[in-house]
C-alpha cells in the first residue's frame, strides 16, 4: 500500500482533532473522573488505556549572535482500538499488529528571516516505525527519526526534516506542574469531561538548531505539556485559546479558553499561575479576562485569527499586553492530524502590581479554520 493511501486509510478509522476533541465513542477505554496520581518518570510515558495523550513542546531560543527563533514539538498517540478489544486478538499477537498510531508536528519560527517552517509525520505504534521505550529512569517516544526523552532532570528533542533540524536538551528549572485539582484539568461540564494534565513550565534550553542550511548554537527557555484522555469535546464547543507565558519575573502562567459557538467562553476555561517558587494558583473563568485588539487573515486558508490580545489578571494586578513575533505561524497538517490551526511565538509586555514586566510564550488558536463542530 503506498504511503498516501495508507494515510487516507488511517484518517478514515479516526478524525484525530488535536488537543481536546475526542470521538464519541468511548467505550472500553479508560475515563479521566478524578485525581490523576501522576508519578515520574512513570507518567512520562504512554497511558494506552487512554484513547488519546500528546507530548507537547514550545520554546523560544536566540543563537550566539542574537538572532531568535520559536520552536514547536509535537508527539500525538492515539489508540484505536481498547486494551479490552486488543483480548480478543489472535494469541500470540503479531508485533506489526497495533492498536496505536503516532503522529507528529514540528515547526521552526525564524523571526528575524521572517519565515514559519513546519513538518509532520504519521506511523503506526510498530517496531521500528513509532512507539516508546523505557528503562527505570528515562522514557523515550518516537516517530521514525524523530524522538523524545524525558529522565530525572533532563528532556532531550531531536527532530530531522528537510527544510530544518535540531538538537535540544532541556533541564527544569522547576518541578512539574498539576493543572486543575492536582493534574485532574476539566475540559466540560461532566466529571468525565478532562484530562489528567502537567507542564514544566520553565526548560533551560541549549543545544542546535539548522535552518536555511546553517546549523547555529542557540539557547533559551522552552515549555512542556503532556496531556491524556479519553473524552470527547464537549457540544457547543468550536475550538479554543491557549496561552503559555514566561515571565521577567520568574513566573509562569498558562490559560485555555474554551470557545462556544455563540462567541462565549466554556465554564471549564481556566488556567493556572506559577511562583517563582514553584507553588501554583488555579484561576477560574471569572478570574481573568481577554480581549482580543487585533486580528490577522491567513493568505492560506483564509481563516481570521486573533493576533493581539489584552490580559488582565485582577488578583494578580497583572495587566498585560500579548502580541505574536511574526503574523504567519499556522500550521497546515493534512497529511497527518487533518487539522489547520495556529500555533505561534508571542511577546509579552505589560504592569504587574504597578511594576513594568515582560515575557514570552506560545499561543495555540484551533476553530478558527474550521469548527470542531463542522468536522
Amino acid at each position: 500500500m503506498g504511503y498516501k493511501k495508507l494515510l487516507i486509510v488511517v484518517f478514515l478509522v479516526f478524525v484525530f482533532t488535536h488537543r481536546w476533541a475526542f470521538a464519541e465513542n468511548t467505550n472500553g477505554f479508560l475515563s479521566v473522573t478524578g485525581a490523576c496520581n501522576l508519578e515520574f518518570p512513570r507518567d512520562h510515558a504512554a497511558h494506552p488505556g487512554y484513547r488519546t495523550e500528546w507530548w507537547y513542546y514550545t520554546g523560544n531560543l536566540q543563537s550566539a549572535s542574537g538572532n531568535r527563533y520559536g520552536f514547536q514539538l509535537t508527539f500525538f498517540r492515539r489508540s484505536i482500538i481498547s486494551e479490552g478489544a486488543k483480548k480478543k486478538w489472535p494469541q500470540p499477537a503479531s508485533a506489526w499488529r497495533t492498536a496505536q498510531i503516532y503522529l507528529a508536528h514540528a515547526a521552526i519560527t525564524d523571526l528575524d528571516g521572517k519565515q514559519h517552517l513546519q513538518a509532520q509525520r504519521m506511523g503506526r505504534g510498530v517496531p521500528g516505525m513509532a512507539g516508546e521505550s523505557r528503562n527505570t529512569d528515562i522514557v523515550h517516544i518516537f516517530l521514525k527519526k524523530w524522538s523524545i526523552r524525558m529522565g530525572p532532570q533532563f528532556h532531550q528533542l531531536k527532530v530531522i526534516s528537510g527544510e530544518f533540524s535540531f538538537d535540544l536538551n532541556l533541564t527544569p528549572v522547576k518541578p512539574p506542574v498539576f493543572h486543575g485539582q492536582e493534574g485532574y484539568s476539566r475540559k466540560g461540564s461532566t466529571l468525565e469531561r478532562a484530562s489528567c494534565y502537567y507542564s514544566f513550565t520553565r526548560l533551560e534550553t541549549k543545544g542546535q538548531l539548522t535552518v536555511s542550511g546553517k546549523t547555529l548554537a542557540v539557547h533559551g527557555l522552552s515549555w512542556m505539556d503532556h496531556e491524556f484522555s479519553t473524552a470527547p469535546l464537549e457540544p457547543g464547543l468550536v475550538g479554543w485559546d491557549w496561552f503559555s507565558l514566561q515571565f521577567s519575573d520568574k513566573t509562569e502562567l498558562m490559560i485555555y479558553l474554551l470557545r462556544k459557538n455563540d462567541g462565549s467562553l466554556g465554564s471549564a476555561t481556566s488556567g493556572t499561575y506559577i511562583r517563582s517558587n514553584g507553588k501554583t494558583r488555579h484561576l477560574l473563568r471569572n478570574d481573568f479576562q481577554v480581549t482580543v485588539t487585533g486580528t490577522w487573515k491567513s493568505p492560506n486558508s483564509k481563516a481570521v485569527y486573533p493576533a493581539r490580545w489584552r490580559l488582565q489578571v485582577p488578583q494578580l494586578a497583572m495587566d498585560l499586553i500579548i502580541i505574536p513575533n511574526l503574523e504567519n505561524q499556522e500550521m497546515k497538517t493534512v497529511e497527518s492530524t487533518g487539522m489547520t490551526y495556529w500555533e505561534g511565538s508571542v511577546s509579552v509586555r505589560g504592569f504587574k502590581k504597578g511594576s513594568p514586566i515582560t515575557g514570552h510564550g506560545y499561543v495555540e488558536l484551533t476553530g478558527y479554520a474550521k469548527a470542531f463542530d463542522a468536522l
